[in-house]
């Protein structure tokens, strides 16, 4: 809110600068009248003839029809010129505009009011969660999480849900509150880990990488910790912990799955006999 009214403020001293910019311009810009012109005129062609670039009959003919149009021409009517007084008056009008405003919208408005076209149709969406979408989904629980914001559950499904619906960050941040609530709960670290790789588009960074450790000090069995340290372990080549983090795991596969030919393809060879 503190932005909004900030940036409301700022649109009104704008607006205040263009209108003052122009009326000041408008009157540094005033047209020049036919007399004006005229005399201008007449002392050009004195100019020439001073130089020698008209005869003395070329200047005679040429001022004679400058005077004549210059007595023939209409009086031109003054155009109006903004004074300090008229500046004055429209700053006025500008700060007694945005007053009016924000006075209407204190007193017909709500500042804290949530949006109401929003909030309804999570309301649909908490009565049919069969039939939603993981972003949808996501909201649900986020209002599950304000109401309870300590809730490892709710904070667990939140991540999970972000994840699904493509906000790794979102996950990841749901997940940091679940793991602060819980610390013992390896499988939040765990996917805690994985919402931050997916945020670094597949890298396993520093901080993903001490969210695995804890999964595995806290459960050597959760397996997905296991392959992304396995990963992380290859990316620096270090055969021995690539090992000893892709071995268990292979284990715990079926001979027919085949994501544990992929991983004995990849693991590398241990030291000799």
């Amino acid at each position: 809110m503190v932005i909004f009214w900030t940036l409301t403020g700022l649109a009104t001293a704008l607006a205040a600068l263009l209108v003052l910019t122009g009326a000041r311009r408008a009157s540094d810009a005033a047209p020049e009248t036919p007399t004006e012109a005229g005399s201008h005129e007449l002392a050009e062609l004195d100019r020439l003839k001073a130089r020698g670039l008209l005869t003395e009959d070329a200047w005679r003919a040429a001022r004679a029809e400058a005077a004549r149009r210059l007595l023939t021409a209409e009086p031109a009517t003054p155009a109006p010129v903004a004074g300090s007084r008229d500046r004055l008056a429209v700053l006025a009008a500008l700060v007694l505009t945005a007053g009016t405003a924000l006075g209407l919208y204190a007193w017909i408005g709500d500042p804290g009011l949530p949006d109401q076209a929003y909030e309804r149709r999570v309301d649909e969406w908490a009565n049919n969660l069969d039939t939603l979408e993981a972003p949808q989904i996501a909201a649900v629980v986020a209002r599950v999480v304000a109401e309870r914001p300590d809730d490892h559950q709710a904070l667990t499904m939140l991540g999970a849900a972000r994840f699904e619906a493509g906000d790794p960050l979102g996950a990841a941040s749901a997940l940091r509150r679940a793991v602060n609530v819980r610390p013992d709960d390896a499988q939040s670290w765990a996917r805690l880990g994985e919402a931050l790789v997916r945020s670094q588009e597949g890298e396993v960074g520093t901080d993903a990488e001490a969210a695995f450790r804890q999964a595995i000090r806290l459960d050597p069995n959760q397996l997905g910790a296991r392959y992304f340290l396995g990963e992380a372990a290859l990316a620096r080549a270090d055969a021995a912990e690539a090992r000893a983090m892709w071995l268990p795991l292979i284990a715990a596969l079926p001979p027919s799955d085949p994501r544990r030919s992929d991983l004995e393809a990849r693991l590398p060879a241990g030291p000799a006999a």
